[in-house]
């Protein structure tokens, strides 16, 4: 599970069918500051996350759980759109 920011979108019109219907978002990770890592994913969106709104993605299995088959050709999800981040300082 981490914490990223949405990008982008990607539109496919052909894919498989168990995918048909479903969203897909261009997902930026960040750290807990929400400074980016530069580093992108494509997940499926399973809240209606939008443009530049922090979320949380899951990946793996949790990722084919939460879009709704454990069956399903997906490697991470948004399972969250993120309110507020704090991050103790210790």
């Amino acid at each position: 599970m981490y914490l990223g920011k949405v990008i982008g979108t990607v539109v496919s019109t052909c894919k498989v069918p168990a995918l048909v219907g479903s969203k897909f978002l261009i997902i930026e990770k960040i750290n807990q500051d929400l400074t980016a890592k530069k580093q992108t994913e494509i997940a499926v969106d399973t809240v209606g996350a939008g443009d530049g709104e922090t979320v949380i993605v899951v990946g793996g299995s949790s990722a084919r759980w939460a879009a709704g088959d454990k069956n399903l050709p997906v490697d991470a999800a948004v399972v969250g759109i993120v309110d507020t981040v704090e991050v103790s300082q210790c």
